[in-house]
């Protein structure tokens, strides 16, 4: 799908969809974008980006504003979708603007049409600034409420035939409980999608590992704040823990 790099052997995934939370914009903010840490998700994905690994990016809102919370406290639970939406665009925009500072082509593409800041979501035309080596940034998630970007993230990558599923987090990977909170918990190195089905691990949403279970698309869960760690997980390295189907 890609031409291998300059510098070493082919990377293990020629496309990859990276799913980053709004929080992971937050950098050391309580609230808000940190120009900074765009600058620092940029640099990690010039290096894949170096490498010829074509790549999607699905961002989350949850750093200005999230629907389901907002439901909880009396709001309608559509019309705070909606304006969780938008706040994904405006992350989409922060992005692209890092990208484009680390000489990056980029596009934002959105599920909901706003033509004088980003182009509408067409999946053909995604195919091909993918193609045509430009990191494509998918706001608005899917357009409609009451699914979560986790779900669109999964969505956009079987669109966009992506090889793997990147989902960034502040841990190293899947545990059998939060290392935050409990000392000894137990990280897999390797999971079936069951397994996140059956146990209610909460990684992503029971209809994103639905889709990828369906489609054969691997998901890769890994510690964002590690340096080079979208290039490792690229290159084929044991980073994070891998979900996919039961091994052939």
């Amino acid at each position: 799908m890609t031409e291998a790099s300059a510098t070493g052997d082919a990377p293990r995934y020629g496309r990859i969809l990276l799913k980053l939370s709004g929080e992971a914009l937050l950098g050391d903010r309580q609230y808000g974008v940190d120009p900074a840490f765009c600058g620092f998700i940029a640099k990690q994905v010039a290096g894949v980006h170096a490498k010829g690994v074509q790549t999607g990016i699905v961002v989350g809102g949850g750093n200005i504003f999230r629907g389901l919370a907002a439901s909880a406290r009396g709001m309608d639970r559509a019309t705070g979708d909606y304006i969780g939406m938008l706040a994904t665009v405006m992350n989409g925009l922060a992005l692209q603007d890092a990208m484009e500072r680390a000489g990056i082509p980029t596009r934002v593409m959105s599920a909901i049409a706003m033509n004088e800041i980003a182009e509408p979501y067409i999946r053909r035309r995604a195919v091909r600034h993918l193609e045509k080596g430009r990191v494509t940034i998918f706001v608005a998630g899917t357009g409609n409420p009451y699914f979560t970007t986790d779900t669109a993230a999964a969505l956009r990558a079987i669109e966009i035939g992506a090889d793997v599923l990147l989902k960034a987090t502040k841990v190293d990977g899947v545990y059998d409980a939060d290392p935050m909170t409990t000392p000894g918990a137990h990280r897999f190195e390797r999971l079936e999608y069951a397994d996140l089905l059956r146990d209610q691990l909460k990684v992503m949403d029971g209809a994103a590992v639905s889709l990828c279970m369906e489609n054969d698309l691997p998901i890769v869960v890994f510690n964002l704040n590690e340096p080079e760690a979208i290039a490792r997980v690229v290159d084929g390295e044991q980073v994070g823990t891998v979900i996919a189907g039961v091994p052939a």
